[in-house]
């Protein structure tokens, strides 16, 4: 757990480093880019680190006792972990532009930031347009951003095969984050259209590239082969870390639906206004009677949606045992996790890190 916490520490090190030597380029331009530097500064202080943490121990997985290159391998997988924690607050402001949401972590999204500055100066033209424009351009900042972090800790690898894994492992990815992302939009926007057999399938397939891969399996993958991974140990993180990734998102989808808005940093309910077509959702679609089954289309992705409505959304999904099922098949995929991990041929200290880390990321509360 010191490790962890050690490790935490020094990507916050990493990350603060990146931003401030940032600061020269960016002022030598104009001043009037600050905010680039400012909202990236906030968005990125704090948070649960679990990408980098997982592409940690992902490293400590593999890299062996008397690895030679043991002090160079262990700055790349810090600055790799670094770089995707860069990466995640790409996604997430980016998320925040598609889903039109007001907050993050219980403050101003990205796009509403840059919104307020335009009203704050008195600027011409439409605010709301403004702040989707600045926030799709730091979206795309950051994105560049973890590309060259990761570059700068790869470079410092001297085995140049696994540094040209790790890489191929982020490019992975980056691709497939992109296309879990719009299978996500196109779900929220076609599931009328398809035969409802699908629904759930198609809710599920979502989870596994838009999230499940880019916050487990990829950083896991990533690290281990910045430390040297065997075929044999990279297979088994990545049967440890799919299965446990959807157990981590199928979490996220219940505390979009039910969660304290004082721990998400999200208003009660999100994910009904946003019209999420989650796993979750499929399942009350079918448990549910007829009519409130289309009430519950009618009203998914309503973003004025009342504190009593929404209220009247959770109960009618949890009392119909959707709730119920949800959590029996995040617990069928930390299972599945579990015992690929038990006989994953990877360090004991790493295994312990790896089953408490499991525990954490499947086991939030609402």
């Amino acid at each position: 757990m010191a490790e962890s916490t050690r490790l935490v520490e020094l990507v916050q090190e990493s990350i603060d480093r990146f931003l401030d030597r940032q600061e020269p380029h960016l002022r030598g331009i104009s001043d009037d880019l600050m905010p680039y530097l400012d909202f990236s500064r906030a968005l990125l202080q704090g948070g649960k680190r679990f990408r980098a943490l997982f592409c940690y121990w992902g490293w400590k997985s593999t890299v062996g006792p008397h690895d030679a290159d043991a002090d160079d391998s262990l700055r790349a997988a810090i600055g790799a972990a670094s770089a995707l924690e860069l990466f995640h607050a790409a996604a997430l402001v980016h998320d925040d532009i598609i889903d039109n949401s007001d907050t993050r972590r219980g403050r101003p999204s990205a796009h509403r930031r840059f919104e307020s500055l335009h009203s704050e100066y008195s600027w011409a033209g439409d605010a709301e347009a403004f702040g989707r424009s600045g926030a799709l351009l730091l979206g795309d900042l950051l994105l560049g951003f973890s590309d060259e972090l990761l570059d700068e800790a790869l470079w410092s690898l001297p085995d140049r095969e696994r540094a040209a894994s790790a890489r191929r492992e982020f490019n992975r990815m980056r691709t497939e984050v992109t296309y879990g992302q719009y299978l996500d939009v196109l779900e929220e926007r076609s599931w009328h259209t398809r035969d409802e057999d699908e629904l759930s399938e198609r809710a599920h397939r979502v989870i596994v590239y838009k999230s499940a891969k880019y916050s487990i399996e990829a950083p896991l993958a990533i690290g281990a082969a910045i430390g040297g991974a065997s075929i044999g140990q990279l297979a088994a993180l990545r049967d440890f870390g799919l299965p446990l990734g959807v157990a981590y998102q199928l979490r996220d989808d219940l505390l979009g639906v039910f969660g304290d808005p004082g721990i998400t940093g999200k208003p009660a309910g999100d994910d009904l206004r946003e019209g999420k077509r989650t796993v979750l959702i499929a399942l009350a679609r079918t448990k549910l009677p007829r009519n409130a089954s289309r009430l519950l289309d009618e009203l998914l992705g309503d973003p004025e949606l009342t504190a009593q409505q929404v209220s009247m959304l959770q109960a009618s999904i949890r009392e119909c045992g959707a709730v119920e099922q949800v959590e029996r098949i995040i617990e069928h995929n930390v299972s599945k996790a579990t015992a690929a991990l038990s006989q994953a041929p990877i360090s004991p200290e790493a295994h312990t890190e790896l089953t408490a880390l499991a525990a954490t990321v499947s086991h939030r509360e609402f």
